[in-house]
């Protein structure tokens, strides 16, 4: 077995891995969680690694006020519709990574997975005991995009979510 220093990662295995992945679902868990929603169901938590991790729809997420919602975010593509259309193809290539964020985020104790009702519960740290962790200047806005899909998710069912991000679960 050989070791990988930080020298031979490409961009792209830094910034799409687990522990990154786990921090964003955990991040959009409390963001579902923040009107009082019980659970997030599982199947949500294979798109926001598809979505915060494709610049386009992270800059409209980013640049998108919570109040809008997801309908007003889903227009900014109008005129380049394929940018949403390319959704369910990345959620797809990235399922074995976003899987392994759950774990993460599971084995960490930052959400809980409720396998009978298939859904993901997220915890604040103020509640575990463990202080809020330093984060990198490069990953500062993926919290709170994290957090503000959460949000909007949480105002729509699962039919309304695919509908609007024309995916299909």
């Amino acid at each position: 077995m050989t070791i990988t220093s930080a020298v031979d990662l490409s961009e792209l295995d830094i910034v799409q891995n687990p522990a990154i992945g786990a921090f964003l679902i955990w991040h959009f868990t409390l963001g579902y969680q923040e009107d009082g929603a019980e659970a997030v169901p599982l199947p949500l938590a294979f798109l926001i690694l598809p979505m915060l991790l494709h610049r386009p729809t992270f800059d409209a997420v980013v640049s998108t006020r919570k109040s809008s919602g997801l309908w007003l975010f889903a227009a900014k593509f109008d005129k380049e519709r394929e940018v949403l259309m390319e959704l369910h193809g990345r959620a797809l290539q990235l399922r074995p990574l976003s899987l392994q964020s759950v774990g993460m985020a599971a084995t960490s104790r930052l959400i809980k997975i409720d396998y009978e009702n298939a859904a993901l519960h997220g915890y604040p740290l103020d509640l575990i005991g463990v202080r809020k962790p330093v984060i990198p200047e490069r990953l500062k806005g993926f919290a709170g995009a994290a957090d503000k899909l959460g949000y909007w998710f949480s105002k729509l069912g699962i039919p309304q979510i695919a509908s609007t991000l024309r995916i299909d679960f």
